[in-house]
């Protein structure tokens, strides 16, 4: 992934209390880790292309969550989640912060509610 964003102030919502400078190390990191998988968020669903499989909200967890502002603009801003689904699987989600929030499931929604 080429996204440069960078962030004015780490802000970890996890234990692990990593901190990274751009949404690009934080992937790379995750990948390193064996988080190995993209997901993409759907109205009440987390997307698994590579396996074309769907984990609701109560099949999956958010590890780490880390936010990332853009240089140039609050509105520009996306948060990384580091996701472990029950069947073990273990990936991340980018999402465009706040962009989103309209079309997304009462339940994913809670899912996501502490965490956006």
């Amino acid at each position: 992934m080429k996204n440069k964003k960078t962030h004015k102030h780490a802000q970890n919502h996890s234990a692990s209390r990593k901190s990274y400078d751009t949404l690009s190390e934080a992937i790379n990191d995750a990948y390193k880790r064996g988080y190995t998988y993209d997901f993409n968020l759907k109205d009440s669903f987390l997307e698994c292309r590579a396996i074309e499989k769907h984990y609701t909200p109560e099949q999956f967890e958010i590890v780490e969550m880390y936010r990332f502002e853009g240089m140039s603009s609050v509105d520009d801003s996306s948060v990384l989640y580091f996701i472990e689904a029950e069947d073990n699987r273990k990936g991340i989600l980018v999402d465009s912060y706040g962009v989103y929030a309209e079309a997304l499931s009462y339940e994913m929604l809670q899912k996501l509610r502490f965490r956006r």
